[in-house]
């Protein structure tokens, strides 16, 4: 199982930009997506996360500006940020728990950067 994380990149505050994550491989079902991040010198933290059936959780400092969503479909998940801030600069990690036909195990994609700055 692969997953390919995109839409990162350099934005104004107060900005928008969308994150995807695409996982591919023998995938029966994702259970939990969720967004991570790691700022400089942090260390990483949840920042929202979605469950099959849709409920969401997301962290304090994003409610209200960020959305997840997800297409069970094409097993893909996304992640909307608007009203983007200065403090919100890093890089974004998608990690999915996947149902194979063998096991359940947490995979992570490969981090797409982050950064909002005039």
């Amino acid at each position: 199982v692969q997953l390919q994380t995109s839409g990162g990149g350099l934005v104004q505050p107060g900005g928008s930009l969308r994150l995807s994550c695409v996982a591919s491989g023998r995938i029966l079902r994702i259970n939990i997506m969720g967004w991570y991040r790691q700022a400089p010198g942090k260390q990483r933290e949840l920042v929202a996360a979605i469950t099959s059936s849709g409920s969401t959780n997301y962290a304090d400092s994003v409610k209200g500006r960020f959305t997840i969503s997800r297409d069970n479909a094409k097993n893909t998940g996304y992640l909307q940020m608007n009203s983007l801030k200065p403090e919100d600069t890093a890089v974004y990690y998608c990690k999915s728990r996947v149902v194979s036909t063998t096991s359940i195990d947490d995979f992570w994609g490969q981090g797409t950067k982050v950064t909002v700055s005039s």
